[in-house]
């Protein structure tokens, strides 16, 4: 199966921006969707964001305005720009595809955003 690496994260003031990496082993072509995850401690793991082949994407109403997917086909990335970042946006951020979410060999070790106010 294709690997997919997350990068990118770290420590930020609130109004801060960050731009998180999803590397993929492979072509992510392969799959239909492609999504950004997150998970705060005690909380449910959250769809943030999704693209398509086509390049559509939705957006977690959280997050509406001020994230942004996209994906490089070429270097088969896909990434998240986050801006005005929030304290609420801490969590551990994940890229995966709703196909392969069920699985747990699917999940890697994420990226941790930190926001401080």
């Amino acid at each position: 199966q294709v690997q997919l690496v997350e990068s990118g994260g770290g420590l930020v003031q609130a109004g801060g921006s960050l731009r998180l990496s999803c590397a993929a082993s492979g072509s992510i072509l392969s799959f239909d969707f492609l999504g950004w995850y997150r998970q705060a401690p005690g909380k449910q793991r959250e769809l943030v964001a999704t693209i398509n082949r086509g390049g559509k994407t939705t957006y977690a109403n959280s997050v509406k305005g001020r994230f942004t997917i996209s994906r490089d086909n070429a270097n088969n990335t896909i990434y998240l720009q986050m801006n005005s970042l929030k304290p609420d946006d801490t969590a551990v951020y994940y890229c995966n595809s709703p196909r392969d979410a069920v699985y747990l060999d699917s999940w890697g070790q994420g990226t941790q955003v930190t926001v401080s106010s």
